[in-house]
This record gives C-alpha cells, structure tokens and sequence, in this order.
C-alpha cells in the first residue's frame, strides 16, 4: 500500500532502500541534497540529469519551518520539475531530521519517497520507541526510514539543535537497528552539519566497519559539506559495505547565495521573488556545485544508466 501521492506511474522515483542497495554494491555513495528553496530544485535534479546520476533531494523539518515550506509545496515543486525537465535519473524525495509524526505523516501524504526520524538525543529505549513507531508507520505506506543513532554536531544549527556530538556505539547500532526495522542509519563518527570553521572532521573508519559488520541496513553520514573528498569517498569502499548516503545542503546554499552576491539566506518567498536573472544565476551555481559533488565526492556520476546492473 502506498499513499505517494506523485511517484506512482514514475518508475525512477525510488524509495531510499531501492536507491542505497545499488549505490551500496557499486561502492558509492549517493548525494542528498537540501536545495533549501522551492526555486533551488530545479537546479538539483538537472545536475543529477546532466551527470548520469541517481540522486536524492532532501529537506529538514527545521529547513521548512526556517525558509517557510510545507512539505506539500516541497514535494508539488519536485514533481513538477521531474514531468518539466523529464529527469529520468534515479530519484529519491526525502525528508531529513524530523521530530514529529504529524510532519512525517504530511509528507508521505504529499508523496516523499523516505522520510528520518530523529530521536537521537533522547535516551535509547525512546529513540527505538519513536523510530519504530515511524518505521511502522512510513512501511505499511511504502516509504523507507532513516534515524539516527549517537549525536551528530552542527556548526549552523538549521537541521539540529546542539553542537554536542556523541560517536555511535557498535553493539548498540546492533540492537537498534533490530528493534526499530529502519531501512538506514545515520551514524556519528566525526562529521558535523555546516561549515568546519575551527573543529575539522576525521571519519572513525573503524568504527564504521564496526557498525557496518553488526547491522544489515545502509549507513548515511550527515555533515558532507567541507569534508575532504578522499577523506569521504574512503568511507564508501570499507569491508562489507560502507556509506552509502551522504547528507549536502550548505554548500549548495553557499553557492546561491555567492552568485546572488549576498550572505543572508532568504525565506522561500523571498527567494521566488528575485528576478528571472539571479534566480538563473543561482540555479546555475547550485547545479554547478551539485554536479561537482556528483563527480568529485560522491562518485555517483555516470552510475544512473547502470543503477540496477
């Protein structure tokens, strides 16, 4: 049963369970990518289509609330863009960190392919409590879920709350991945979300092979933003399977915002609202930046047309 109210009928629409078991047997990851604004969406699925490149665009509910978005609109513009440009790339629609059931109910309703449940700073037994109860909710509608396990840090505090960072614990992703049923787990091991201003980031490879030999469902890093690509693309290729997604979004913001000329991010609307040249000039820019983290850092470029090989 599935309530995805725009991916029936299109065959390149994914769920992240479909599109991370072939990222993860080709040994690359997969770029979700936070466009942040409706206007920016464009953007994301032509560089995925003009690198031959599955994708996931993605938005946080903190994102929403900050740039004024409801997961309706969201989700309309996506699937506007994928009928305007005819992307035929495999796609994924996401929502990322998200607190609440109402939210993760609306956006399946508008047609998000994957959603993520985020309990992580609550104690073990809620996070499993919530994230099976997401887990339950997001499958008996044909949607995948992500949590999250350990504490991720951020330097931007748009998708979490705290700096505090608290690195995943093996034996406990053991457990928490057979109680709740998710799909995928987002693991710390020394990224943070944002821009690495002082604390630089080095992956705990070790124990992402820990993690990774203890649980069978894919692993995401949050935090791909300003983190060295050989530093990420060696997380990719571990024994058994490394990550297989890689959470972008400041980056692409920083480049819009670059080519507008400004260092405030705006409000959606505000973003709607600019002239047909800046928003062609931003558009370009995020497409550019995409692209290059499709070549670059995710090494997903040139992959769509074998995906399921």
């Amino acid at each position: 049963m599935t309530t995805q109210a725009g991916a029936a009928g299109r065959s390149n629409v994914l769920t992240l369970k479909q599109a991370l078991k072939a990222a993860e047997a080709g040994k690359y990851a997969i770029g979700s990518f936070s466009p942040r604004y409706t206007s920016m969406i464009a953007a994301v699925l032509a560089a995925g289509q003009e690198a031959d490149s599955p994708l996931i665009v993605q938005i946080s509910q903190k994102e929403l609330i900050r740039y004024g978005i409801t997961p309706k609109a969201f989700a309309e513009e996506f699937y506007r863009q994928l009928e305007e440009q005819q992307i035929t790339v495999p796609v994924v629609l996401h929502l990322d960190h998200t607190k609440d059931m109402a939210v993760i109910a609306e956006a399946i309703e508008a047609g998000f392919t994957s959603v993520m449940i985020d309990a992580s700073e609550k104690p073990f037994e809620d996070n499993v409590r919530e994230s099976k109860e997401a887990a339950d909710y997001a499958h008996a509608r044909g949607v995948s879920v992500e949590a999250e396990l350990g504490m991720i840090g951020t330097t931007d505090f748009v998708e979490t709350e705290t700096d505090e960072e608290l690195y995943t614990d093996p034996d406990e992703a053991a457990e928490f991945v057979r109680l709740t049923g998710v799909d995928a787990l987002a693991v710390s091991c020394g990224t943070a979300h944002g821009v690495y201003n002082v604390k630089q980031p080095k992956v705990d490879y070790a124990r992402l092979e820990a993690i990774r030999a203890l649980t069978p469902v894919h692993l995401v890093l949050h935090g791909g933003s300003g983190v060295p690509a050989d530093m990420m693309q060696q997380a990719f290729t571990l024994n058994g399977g490394g990550v297989s997604k890689v959470n972008i979004a400041t980056d692409l913001e920083l480049s819009l915002l670059a080519a507008l000329g400004r260092e405030e991010r705006m409000t959606d609307a505000e973003c709607r609202a600019l002239a047909p040249d800046q928003l062609a000039a931003g558009r370009e820019a995020v497409k550019q930046t995409v692209m290059n983290k499709m070549k670059d850092f995710v090494l997903s470029a040139g992959k769509a047309g074998r995906f399921f090989q």
